[in-house]
């Protein structure tokens, strides 16, 4: 499936300076409507008069879901972050309380994802996102209605229902969580079903929940269920979504996405793991720099489907989980998928400092019948090809005496 928009082929260079423009007209009208951004504007030093750069918009704070709702609390009930002149199509509400206002319901939200995905005018969508006060199920909905599909709503029915669904309606897509379908799956088949003879369901996409790729293999290889991810916020709609290469996510052309250095907001180098900071330009809801608290890096290397955007590498943990290593991350994710990708290996790093150096040893669990002179030389390419990060030491210990319960990572650095 080719890209369907004339903006998913931009040089990076007409992309950037489209995003530039974008960001300028916002800064301007979000000083003279927003109290709060005004007051962000004048405390960073940044004039929106003369805003006209990235360089600038660097200059802003980011902005968590935990400082979103601190705002919202003080100035209700958008935190002053909002055109109060002007009318929004509906609000949402999501834990917090925070309460977002969209826009008209002509936008493009999640539809790149859906068409990417392969979902057209001939398909039948199981929509399995609740359509209850938050963003998920109408906003799901009209991406799907974008890209010609026909919605069955069935939101958080019970799986015994949306096994009736799915088989009296023929119904050949779901979106949805990866887990809920697998639970559908289940009860389809306690009732006596097979699935991938009497189902005509042949694609997916999934958002709100990791699909882990041993649970795509199963969607994939058991019941021929062309799968795929989307990511996003409610906060700020759709973010990114796989292709029909399912390698990295591409980044949506309605938002700008910046990785940056969690303790200074600084932006990363493409390839560089850190926070995944988001800005949807529009005029009503001015939220700049949104931080997501998911950790990503950036891939500028364009994608052979034929799409020219910037891509996540996709999400490697959160920004409390991660431990920074010579101006690097290291996540548990990422030990976890050094794991998988070594037969179910069993380690854990140790980060120490010497000489004013972070030291990175790692433990391995040399399993029976193993061959420590393979793992030796193994397992730092694959830790470097994951982390981007050089193992400075291995040990070994014999099979079953490591403990992996908690953390692999453990960080021993003193920095009184």
């Amino acid at each position: 499936m080719k890209y369907f928009d004339p903006q998913d082929t931009l040089q990076p260079g007409d992309r950037r300076a489209q995003q530039q423009q974008a960001l300028v007209n916002m800064a301007s009208l979000a000083y003279r409507k927003s109290p709060t951004v005004r007051r962000m504007f004048d405390e960073s030093g940044t004039d929106p008069a003369t805003f006209n750069s990235f360089e600038d918009f660097e200059k802003l704070p980011v902005i968590s879901r935990e400082r979103l709702v601190q705002l919202q609390l003080k100035a209700p009930p958008y935190g002053g972050l909002c055109d109060v002149d002007r009318a929004v199509d509906r609000i949402f509400i999501s834990p917090g309380p925070v309460y977002e206002p969209h826009l008209s319901e002509s936008e493009p939200l999640w539809a790149r994802g859906y068409h990417a995905a392969g979902f057209g005018d001939d398909d039948i969508v199981l929509n399995a996102f609740s359509y209850h006060m938050v963003a998920a199920g109408l906003t799901f909905h009209n991406g799907l209605r974008r890209v010609g599909a026909t919605v069955v709503p069935s939101g958080t029915s019970s799986t015994e229902q949306q096994v009736q669904l799915i088989r009296d309606l023929r119904v050949t897509g779901y979106t949805g969580t990866p887990s809920f379908l697998m639970a559908i799956i289940k009860k389809a088949e306690e009732m006596g079903h097979d699935v991938a003879r009497d189902f005509r369901l042949r694609r997916a996409s999934f958002v709100a929940e990791p699909l882990p790729e041993s649970l795509r293999r199963v969607f994939e290889r058991e019941y021929d269920i062309d799968s795929y991810q989307m990511y996003g916020a409610t906060e700020v709609g759709d973010i990114a979504y796989e292709c029909s290469e399912k390698h990295h996510w591409h980044i949506c052309e309605e938002v700008i996405v910046e990785i940056v250095d969690p303790a200074t907001g600084k932006n990363m180098n493409p390839g560089q793991l850190g926070e995944v900071v988001v800005t949807r330009p529009n005029e009503t809801f001015f939220l700049f720099r949104f931080g997501t608290g998911d950790l990503s890096s950036l891939i500028t290397d364009q994608c052979s489907c034929g799409r020219t955007s910037y891509r996540l590498s996709g999400i490697s943990g959160r920004v409390g989980e991660a431990t920074k290593v010579r101006g690097m991350f290291i996540t548990p994710s990422q030990m976890q998928l050094i794991s998988s990708k070594m037969r179910d290996l069993k380690f854990k790093v140790v980060v120490d400092r010497r000489d004013y150096r972070d030291i990175v040893t790692a433990t391995l669990e040399l399993p029976e019948g193993g061959n420590k002179d393979a793992l030796a030389s193994e397992f730092p390419q694959i830790f470097k090809d994951v982390c981007t990060v050089k193992v400075d030491g291995l040990e070994f210990t014999q099979s079953g005496s490591l403990d992996c319960a908690g953390s692999m990572i453990q960080d021993r650095r003193d920095w009184k």
